[in-house]
């Protein structure tokens, strides 16, 4: 019975430290920046693109979208192949090594892909216009992660 209250009262005070911790965090950190967010901000608000640009860049990041969700779908079946080689194998087996590599493969083709598309999307804007974009781009890539 004793032991049954101590235990009760623990878990009360881990729940209410857990709930404080919670609201301290959310209160007194500030939220993640997505990477690529401010690249967007420029694009779409500080470069006063005109009305053909702006349909460009519709185009793009149209059939951008489409290839990446694409490259994400080939990246979480590669994830769940190898979950099973893990399960399997429980060690770095055959499986393992190869689910891992084609993990690899298909993050390093979403890379260039994004790479790419930020390369078309650099090249609709006009010399005035590309400094501001390089500079985000540059800050987007090197901004310490939060």
């Amino acid at each position: 019975m004793r032991t049954a209250r101590l235990a009760a009262i623990v878990a009360v005070i881990a729940f209410v430290a857990a709930v404080a911790g919670v609201w301290v965090g959310r209160t007194f950190i500030p939220p993640h920046r997505q990477q690529g967010s401010e690249l967007h901000e420029v694009l779409h608000h500080q470069l006063n693109l005109d009305d053909a640009q702006k349909a460009k860049l519709e185009t793009l990041e149209q059939r951008f979208a489409v290839r990446r969700r694409a490259l994400e779908l080939e990246l979480r079946s590669d994830n769940a192949r190898l979950a099973d080689a893990i399960e399997a194998e429980h060690g770095i087996g055959p499986r393992v090594t190869s689910a891992v590599d084609a993990s690899h493969a298909a993050m390093g083709q979403l890379q260039k892909e994004t790479l790419a598309h930020i390369f078309a999307m650099r090249g609709i804007l006009r010399p005035d216009q590309a400094p501001a974009f390089d500079r985000a781009v540059v800050k987007s890539l090197t901004a310490d992660a939060q």
